[in-house]
Order: structure tokens, then C-alpha cells, then sequence
């Protein structure tokens, strides 16, 4: 019985025999496996940062935005009436079961000076609650409290690029900056959370109490009128229940006919950011998909390249049969060459893979990441192609007759 140690002495001294006809052949599955890895790292990359900015945005969030204006016949969008108060933020809170926090915003741009330094930035009237909803956490200082807003005390907390742009080596914990010529004491610095997933820089913002806001910043057409409500439901299962109960509440609050129009509209944010999450791992597969062709395609030129061998050696499997070899002996041994071309190639693809997608990484600064299972799945797959494509070739040469294969020149 012929062993697996000899047949990959066989397997390894007939693939040096011929060395420049194997690294042509290997050359397919080299490209193969480096372009899966590669393809793989880039969407999963792509991935991850998607997901970093939805943390980075807060979980769980449902956005309740003012309703539309109608004048003359025409339409305006949502967010052009004003129909949102204080009050509402208050009631969803209590009477919605699936809601866990609010924060209601009121905001707008606005200039902000220190000392000879000066730069335009969002600044958004709301409640201490907005540091819980959107998971966002100070790097220095403390956040206002509800006495604050009860008091409309001139306080702020500042985004680091606005940190960056007024302050530069200067600690701002203390300062005073002036925001629409008012002076606000700056005592919290938000921390950084770069972009959100429509590009938008988070850091360049500043948050006072609303109270702040609505009497000394932007002021309101009615007491207590807000400009949106930020919710946040107590997990992912509660969302659609948050939805019903904030909409039917608001429905009763503002005294809406069951024919009328809702004047609020309410959005989940945590399943539109997650349908474009789910865009991403689509276009991962995808990408995937179509560089594993190319991998088969190097499947096919490893049976093509055992084919020829299969015809070059069939005098030497006559002599093999005639001193005893069986069938599953020829068969191993081709397969396992097969293997082998396969298997060294995707080694060498492996390392071809990792190093494009550090290349892309470096050079194009994309978002790469590449995972032990997309290895594993790229190593694996051109196994599989090895066995596949290897198996014909071991046939045909297994069913070789010994006498004629003996005549064989």
C-alpha cells in the first residue's frame, strides 16, 4: 500500500521536475486567494467603520421631528413647523413604556469668539440627558445639570474640533467664549467621535442648557417650543413598540382627528443606519463572490496542467500498476500533487492578500481589516478547488490499463 509520505516525495519531485510549468500553474490560485483576502478585508473594513460610526451616533435612537407647513397649496418639508414642545419631551418619557431617555434639542449656528480667535460652529440647547443618549462621554470637566437648565445658566460643553479651532494648547475647562456676543463658561469637553455615517464632523458642536437657548441664544416663537426630540428606546426589540406609543401620544397631546395628518414625524435612525450596515456586508459578499472566480479559474488550470502530466507519465503509472500499485494508489497520488499546488499556492496567496490590503490601507488610507476567517475561508476554498479539479485527472490516470500504458511512448 503506498503511503502519504511517499506520495508527497512523488508529488513534490514531479512538480520540481517541471518548476516553471507549476508556479504558472500555482499562479491562479496565488491570485485567487490574495484577491478573496483582499476583497474580504476591504468590505469587512468598510464594515466596521459603518459600524463604529452608528456607536459612535448612539443606540437605539428614534428621531421625532416637527411636522410639515402647507401655504398656498404648497408643501413644505418636515422639520418647517413648529409643533414640538418641552411638554412633549416630558410626556414621552413618562407615559412611553419603551422609551428609556430623552433629549430634547433646540440649535443653530452661531458664531463663538475667545479672546482674538473665532469660529462658526452648531450650538444646541439641550438637556444633561444628551450625554446618555448619545452615548457620548466627557473628556475633561463636568455636564450641566437640570439646575442649570431650570436657570438658564450660561454653560457650555465643547467639541473638540471647536477646542482645536479657539483654544489650541490652551486648556478651555474655565474659560469664557462668547456665543452670539453672550458669555458662556465652558466647563466640559466632550469627547472626540470623528465623523457620523453621512460625513458630518461630530466634534464641531457645542451643547448649552435649552433653557439657555430658547431665552438668551435663539429664542422661540412660544414658551417651551423645541426644535426636535431625541429618543432613546430600551433596546432594539422595543423600537417599533417605541414608535406606536410616542406616535399615538403625540396624536392625543396635540389633538389630532383620526382623518388629520400627523404635525410630527417620527424616525428610526437605529434601522436606517442599519440598512445601510447591512448595504455594506451585501457588497462584502459580492466582492467575495467575484474574486473567488478567479480562483476557480486557477481550479481549471491546475486539471488542465494534471492532464498533460497524466499523459507524460502514463508509462510510468503502467510500471507502477505492474508492480503492485492499485487504484486508489494512482488516484491519491495525483490528487495529493493536486493538493499541493493548491495548498502552496494559497500559502503564497495568503501572504499577496494581507499585503494588498495593507498597501490599499497605506496608500489609498482605505478602511481595511482582514479576519482569520476570510484566511481560513480563502485557504480552505482553494483546498476544495485542489480536490475538485485534481479529481479527473486522478481518474483517468487510475483507469489506465497496465499493459497499454506499459506500451505507452
Amino acid at each position: 500500500m503506498l503511503n502519504i509520505t511517499s506520495t508527497l516525495k512523488i508529488s513534490f519531485r514531479a512538480l520540481r521536475v517541471n518548476k516553471m510549468r507549476s508556479a504558472l500553474t500555482m499562479l491562479g490560485v496565488i491570485i485567487g486567494v490574495g484577491a478573496v483576502i483582499a476583497m474580504l478585508a476591504v468590505g469587512t473594513g468598510a464594515s466596521r467603520q459603518i459600524e463604529a460610526q452608528i456607536s459612535s451616533m448612539g443606540s437605539n435612537l428614534i428621531m421625532v421631528v416637527p411636522g410639515a407647513t402647507t401655504a398656498g397649496g404648497v408643501r413644505m418639508g418636515s422639520g418647517t413647523q413648529s409643533t414640538l414642545t418641552m411638554g412633549d419631551a416630558e410626556a414621552i418619557l413618562k407615559d412611553c413604556p419603551a422609551v428609556s431617555d430623552i433629549a430634547p434639542i433646540l440649535g443653530g449656528v452661531a458664531q463663538v469668539v475667545y479672546g482674538n480667535q473665532n469660529w462658526s460652529t452648531g450650538v444646541t440647547g439641550t438637556t444633561p440627558n444628551i450625554l446618555n443618549v448619545r452615548d457620548w462621554v466627557l473628556s475633561a470637566g463636568r455636564p450641566f445639570t437640570e439646575q442649570d437648565v431650570k436657570s438658564a445658566t450660561k454653560v457650555c460643553l465643547m467639541g473638540q474640533t471647536v477646542v482645536d479651532n479657539l483654544f489650541g494648547g490652551i486648556n478651555p475647562i474655565g474659560q469664557i467664549v462668547r456665543i452670539k456676543k453672550i458669555p458662556f463658561t465652558v466647563i466640559g469637553l466632550l469627547k472626540s467621535k470623528g465623523q457620523s455615517p453621512l460625513g458630518q464632523d461630530q466634534d464641531d458642536t457645542i451643547y448649552v442648557p435649552v433653557t439657555t437657548a430658547q431665552k438668551k441664544l435663539f429664542g422661540t416663537a412660544r414658551p417651551g417650543m423645541i426644535r426636535l426630540i431625541i429618543v432613546k428606546a430600551k433596546n432594539t426589540e422595543d423600537l417599533q413598540a417605541a414608535e406606536e406609543q410616542i406616535t399615538e401620544l403625540l396624536r392625543q397631546r396635540h389633538r389630532i382627528g383620526p382623518k388629520e395628518e400627523n404635525d410630527f414625524t417620527v424616525r428610526n435612525l437605529t434601522q436606517m443606519m442599519q440598512a445601510a450596515e447591512q448595504s455594506t456586508k451585501v457588497m462584502t459578499i459580492l466582492l467575495g463572490a467575484i474574486a473567488s472566480v478567479s480562483l476557480l479559474v486557477g481550479g481549471i488550470g491546475i486539471m488542465n496542467i494534471m492532464l498533460v502530466s497524466v499523459t507524460e507519465r502514463t508509462r510510468e503509472i503502467g510500471i507502477r500498476m505492474a508492480v503492485g500499485a492499485r487504484t486508489w494508489d494512482i488516484r491519491l497520488q495525483f490528487i495529493v500533487e493536486a493538493l499541493t499546488l493548491s495548498f502552496t499556492g494559497g500559502v503564497i496567496g495568503i501572504i499577496a492578500g494581507i499585503s494588498t490590503a495593507k498597501i490599499l490601507s497605506t496608500l489609498a488610507e482605505w478602511a481595511v481589516m482582514v479576519t482569520p476567517a476570510s484566511i481560513l475561508l480563502a485557504f480552505g476554498f482553494s483546498g476544495l478547488v485542489g480536490i475538485f479539479f485534481g479529481f479527473y485527472p486522478a481518474y483517468k490516470a487510475s483507469l489506465l490499463d497496465p499493459i497499454d500504458a506499459l506500451r505507452h511512448e
